[in-house]
C-alpha cells in the first residue's frame, strides 16, 4: 500500500522517534509525564503526516455495501465478499459453518475438482474461503491485468453462486474435519481454549467450537452443507471488501458483476447478548505433561463497545505488549515461573472473551496461579502504572502505520470495518483514540468489566502431585 515516499517517511519517523527517545533519557528535573506526552503527541502527528488508507463506501445493484480503498502502487488487488456465516450459526450441528465454507472453492456446477483448480491456477491468482465465530468468506488475490483479473472473477463467481458439493469433496472434506478434531486432543491449548469457551459462553452459540465435535461432524450430510450454504449466503447477509490497483469504476463494475444473481435471502439475526458470569467455574483437563496450561477468562468487549480503547490500551500494559507487560515482568522475568503468559481481549459482534493465561511447570503451577491473580487484582484496582501506559501508548501508535503497511493488511482491517460497522474513518483516528485514554479511564473500565472473583479457569496438566 505504501509508495516509496511513504516508507521513507517511516524511516524517517523510526530516527526522530529514536531522537526523542535518547533525549528523553537525559532529560532530568522535568516531569515525565509531560515529557511522555509530548513524545505520544508528537508520535500522533507522524502517524496523521504518513496518511492512512480512505475508505470508500457504496452498494452494489442487488444492495450489497462495498468498501473499498485504492491501493495503486502495485498491480494487484483483494477481493473478499463476507458473511455472517460463522460457527455462532452452527445451531445443533457445530463444524457447519466450517465444513460449508470449504466446499466452496473446490469444484462447481461447471468444473470438477481437477478443472476447477486448474483453471484458477492458470490465471494465477489466489482464491480462498475460511471461517471464524461470526463470519465466514470468500477471498481472491489477483493481479489487476484482465488476462489474469476476469477468469479469476468469473471461477470466484462460479464458486460463490454456483458450488458443487460433490459427493467425493464432501467425504473427503468431512474426514479432514474429523482429523482435525483428533489432532486437537493432543493439543493443550486446543483443549483448553474450547473447554474456557464452553465454561464462559454455557448455551450461547459462541460456546461450541468452530471445528465441530466428532459426533455431529460424522452426522453430517450434504443436504445439511446445501442447507446452510442456501440459508446464510446471500445478499442480505453479505458485505464486499475491495482494495487494490483498481479505480473506482472497475472497482464498481467487478462487485457488481461477482455477486449479480447472489439471491437476495435474509440476513442472519442477531447474536444473543451474553451472559456475565455469577460464580467461579475451575475445569481440570487431564494431560499428560510436565507443563501445566492455566488458562482464565470471562465474557470481555463486542467491537462496537464504548469502553472499547479503555479495555484494550489497558490490557497492552497488562498483558498484551509481550515482553514488557506486567504479567510478563512479575510472573517471568521477576520470578521465572513461566514459558509465557498473556493477556487479550478478542472483540466480536457480541461480548468476545478476555483471556490470561500461561503455562508452567507443574510443581510451580500453584504459585504462577496465585502470581497471576494477584497482578490482575492490582491491576484492576490501582490501573497502569503510568510509565507503562505511556510506553503502551507509543508501541501502539507508534506501531499501526507498520500494520496496515499493505493490500493484505488493509484487506484485513477493512473487513473488520465492514462486518462489524465500524466508522469509515476508525484508521484514521485510531492513533487518536489511543493517545486519549488516561489511566482513569483504564481503571473504571477494567473495575467495571473484569471480575477475577467470577472467572472460569481451565487448567490443562496431571493434578498428581509429582
Amino acid at each position: 500500500m505504501w509508495s516509496r515516499r511513504k516508507s521513507m517517511s517511516r524511516w524517517h519517523r523510526k530516527v526522530r522517534y529514536g531522537a526523542i527517545m535518547r533525549n528523553c533519557a537525559t532529560i532530568s528535573g522535568i516531569n515525565l509525564l509531560r515529557v511522555n506526552a509530548l513524545l505520544i503527541l508528537t508520535l500522533v502527528a507522524l502517524t496523521a503526516r504518513a496518511g492512512s488508507p480512505r475508505i470508500e463506501r457504496w452498494a452494489t445493484a442487488n444492495g450489497i455495501p462495498v468498501y473499498y480503498v485504492h491501493a495503486p502502487e502495485i498491480p494487484m488487488f483483494d477481493l473478499r465478499v463476507v458473511f455472517a456465516a460463522g460457527s455462532a450459526r452452527d445451531g445443533a450441528q457445530p463444524g457447519l459453518a466450517s465444513l460449508t465454507s470449504a466446499l466452496l472453492t473446490e469444484d462447481t456446477a461447471a468444473l470438477g475438482v481437477d478443472d476447477f483448480h486448474a483453471a484458477l491456477e492458470a490465471t494465477g491468482a489466489a482464491l480462498g474461503a475460511g471461517s471464524l465465530r461470526d463470519m465466514a468468506w470468500l477471498s481472491l488475490r489477483s493481479l489487476t491485468d484482465p488476462k489474469a483479473a476476469t477468469p479469476a472473477v468469473e471461477l470466484m463467481r462460479a464458486a460463490l453462486l454456483s458450488p458443487r458439493f460433490s459427493d467425493e469433496v464432501f467425504v473427503r472434506t468431512r474426514k479432514q474435519m474429523l482429523a482435525g478434531i483428533k489432532s486437537e486432543e493432543g493439543s493443550p491449548d486446543a483443549l483448553g481454549a474450547k473447554a474456557l469457551y464452553r465454561a464462559i459462553y454455557g448455551d450461547h452459540p459462541y460456546a461450541a467450537p468452530t471445528s465441530g465435535t466428532e459426533t455431529a461432524v460424522s452426522a453430517f450430510t450434504v443436504a445439511d452443507a446445501k442447507s446452510f450454504y442456501q440459508r446464510y449466503y446471500v445478499a442480505k447477509n453479505a458485505v464486499l471488501i475491495v482494495v487494490g490497483a483498481l479505480d473506482r469504476m472497475a472497482a464498481e463494475k467487478m462487485t457488481n458483476e461477482l455477486v449479480r444473481g447472489l439471491p437476495d435471502g435474509e440476513g442472519a439475526p442477531p447474536l444473543p447478548a451474553v451472559k456475565a458470569l455469577a460464580v467461579p467455574h475451575a475445569v481440570q483437563i487431564e494431560f499428560p505433561a510436565k507443563q501445566s496450561h492455566l488458562i482464565l477468562g470471562q465474557p470481555g468487549i463486542a467491537r462496537q463497545d464504548p469502553d472499547y480503547f479503555p479495555l484494550v490500551v489497558g490490557n497492552h500494559v497488562l498483558g498484551g505488549n509481550g515482553t514488557v507487560s506486567l504479567l510478563f515482568g512479575e510472573i517471568r522475568e521477576q520470578r521465572g515461573l513461566s514459558y509465557s503468559v498473556s493477556s487479550y481481549f478478542e472483540p466480536m459482534a457480541v461480548a468476545g472473551p478476555f483471556v490470561a493465561t500461561l503455562q508452567t511447570d507443574r510443581p510451580r503451577q500453584e504459585e504462577a496461579r496465585k502470581v497471576l491473580h494477584a497482578v490482575i487484582k492490582k491491576f484492576i484496582d490501582d490501573g497502569p502504572p503510568l510509565a507503562a501506559l505511556a510506553a503502551a501508548k507509543r508501541n501502539l501508535i507508534g506501531g499501526f502505520p507498520l500494520r496496515i503497511d499493505n493490500n493484505s493488511k488493509i484487506a484485513e482491517y477493512v473487513t473488520l470495518i465492514a462486518f462489524y460497522g465500524l466508522p469509515l474513518d476508525y484508521l484514521t483516528t485510531y492513533p487518536q483514540h489511543v493517545a486519549a485514554v488516561t489511566a482513569a479511564q483504564i481503571k473504571d473500565a477494567f473495575k467495571r468489566r473484569v471480575h477475577l472473583e467470577t472467572m472460569a479457569e481451565i487448567t490443562v496438566g496431571t493434578s498428581a502431585t509429582p
